[in-house]
């Protein structure tokens, strides 16, 4: 992978997980919380910026997470729906770095996220120079994704639960997308927990 591209990484764990009935973020999986896997698969890789957005649930999060690379920003209006939390994460991560040139977007849920999915989607990102290239599962596109900063006002333009995925109505919007088969899995119900536990 390239090291002269500054590119980040914005990981969204604001959810209060209310279909759920206790945070997501901390469903153990392999020995360890979910979200720290997640923290750890992108820690593998050398991105430029980190960012974590929380919002539901801070304090018993931080405790048992590990964010040492990570800038940590409190989205206080996560209830507003995803989109707040990209506009977020990724005005805390310009700060960081002005000069950010591509941002990955991640979500807490997603078990079986590894460093080479993250790899793919920036190398095709890269390689393509495109607005976007998205993860595909089972005919549908989502994250995890990376978006070049051509469209960085058109994120911070999203509102209520409007995700990242709606760009692709917008006029010559050009996006690859990369294979991830397992992604089509994520947690949001106790019938979810449950059936991670047979891949432990």
């Amino acid at each position: 992978m390239k090291q002269d591209n500054i590119i980040g990484v914005i990981i969204l764990a604001a959810g209060s997980s209310s279909r759920l009935g206790f945070p997501k973020q901390l469903v153990q999986f392999h020995g360890k919380p979910l979200l720290q896997h997640v923290i750890d698969v992108t820690d593998s890789i050398p991105l430029r910026v980190k960012v974590l957005v929380l919002g539901a649930e801070t304090d018993e999060i931080k405790k048992q997470i590990n964010t040492t690379d990570f800038k940590v920003v409190i989205n206080e209006n996560w209830n507003e729906g995803i989109a707040s939390s990209i506009r977020s994460g990724l005005k805390a991560a310009q700060d960081v770095d002005p000069e950010l040139e591509h941002v990955v977007i991640l979500l807490s849920d997603q078990p079986f996220i590894e460093r080479n999915n993250l790899i793919n989607l920036i190398e095709v990102q890269l390689k393509g120079q495109n607005h976007a290239t998205y993860s595909e599962y089972e005919n549908e596109i989502g994250v995890p994704a990376i978006f070049s900063k051509d469209v960085f006002k058109d994120l911070e333009k999203l509102s209520g639960d409007q995700g990242a995925k709606k760009l692709i109505h917008r006029d010559n919007f050009e996006f690859k997308t990369v294979k991830f088969d397992k992604g089509i899995f994520d947690v949001d119900t106790q019938v979810d927990v449950d059936r991670l536990k047979q891949y432990e």
